[in-house]
């Protein structure tokens, strides 16, 4: 059921499950814990797991509708990638959830040696990626990709809203091999309903078009790209977009399709540092393929801490507001 997004209070600082929808915005609540939940009905090999956080990732569902399949580790990362590893041994498909922060920076050899290294079937389901938390650096997962992306076979995927969310938990389940997700929890803002848009893991979808600007996105930045196309194009400027929600592989034959025969700006939008992301995915295809735009800019996070305070305040500051990114495409044209 869809809901709208409730007047939001008075700006104070962000709590930990601030919801990065605008006021009026179409939510839809918890969309990986139900889809979980759903597709977890048919399929007893799936378990979920998670570090004392099972409220704040939406997996309290899961915990509630398969309480037999539900392991609570506590506040232990490193042993809950461990365990996650072990039951996959045994055939088991776990879903393990905590904050990104804790399951990147904590829990990283883990990732790495016991589940990735032997190719274990683990799915890593993150919440509070990049700045949607206004908790500061200790909870702030700006460089979660960059460190990801470094680990052979690990597939990672950073959805855009609902939609992509409740489409991407079955095919991350049946895809064999370890996956990290960048989770959306709460109340997610759904926007890709409206351009008959279906998420396959591994392909980027072009979700308009533009002839002014490309508009490589991924997770809610593919929402704020869409935003700024609505808004630019009073000014006629025509900004299209191109979500990539599966980071690694990416898909390089649908970016250098779109970027090789048009004469426009490309422009990189990601809820990332602009070191290691997307962004320098996407550059480092387009020099490989030997494909030059007419321009190429990072709409990034700064390769810095970031501040505490409220969420919007702090995506004005930091240049990936819609206002803010409107401004920055507005310049980088001249």
């Amino acid at each position: 059921m869809n809901t709208v997004a409730d007047k939001k209070p008075r700006l104070t600082t962000s709590a930990m499950i601030a919801s990065i929808a605008s006021e009026g915005q179409r939510v839809k609540a918890a969309p990986f814990g139900k889809a979980l939940v759903e597709y977890a009905a048919n399929h007893p090999e799936v378990v979920g797991m998670t570090a004392d956080l099972a409220k704040y990732t939406d997996l309290h569902l899961f915990a509630q509708a398969h309480p037999e399949r539900f392991f609570q580790m506590g506040m232990a990362e490193q042993l809950l990638m461990a365990a996650a590893g072990g039951m996959a041994k045994e055939g088991l498909v776990p879903f393990a959830t905590t904050y990104a922060v804790f399951g990147t920076r904590r829990a990283y050899d883990f990732i790495h040696q016991v589940i990735a290294e032997e190719n274990l079937n683990v799915k890593i389901c993150c919440a509070l990626p990049g700045l949607t938390t206004g908790y500061g650096p200790s909870h702030q997962a700006t460089e979660d990709i960059a460190m990801m992306r470094g680990i052979p076979g690990l597939t990672i995927v950073d959805p855009c809203d609902a939609l992509d969310i409740e489409q991407a938990v079955p095919q991350i389940a049946e895809h064999k091999g370890p996956v990290y997700m960048r989770l959306l929890r709460g109340n997610v803002p759904l926007v890709l309903d409206e351009y008959d848009y279906r998420f396959e893991l591994g392909k980027a979808k072009l979700l308009r078009d533009g002839n002014e600007v490309l508009v490589i996105s991924s997770g809610f930045m593919t929402m704020r790209a869409l935003e700024v196309a609505d808004t630019l194009r009073a000014d006629n400027i025509g900004v299209a977009v191109l979500h990539c929600p599966t980071i690694k592989p990416l898909d390089e034959a649908a970016i250098v399709e779109a970027v090789r025969y048009k004469h426009r700006l490309v422009v990189v939008a990601e809820n990332h540092s602009v070191v290691g992301g997307l962004g320098e995915a996407v550059a480092s295809a387009l020099l490989r393929h030997r494909v030059q735009p007419a321009g190429f800019q990072l709409a990034g996070l700064p390769d810095s801490f970031l501040d505490a305070g409220a969420l919007p305040t702090l995506h004005e500051r930091y240049g990936i507001s819609r206002d803010a990114l409107a401004r920055r495409v507005k310049n980088w044209l001249g």
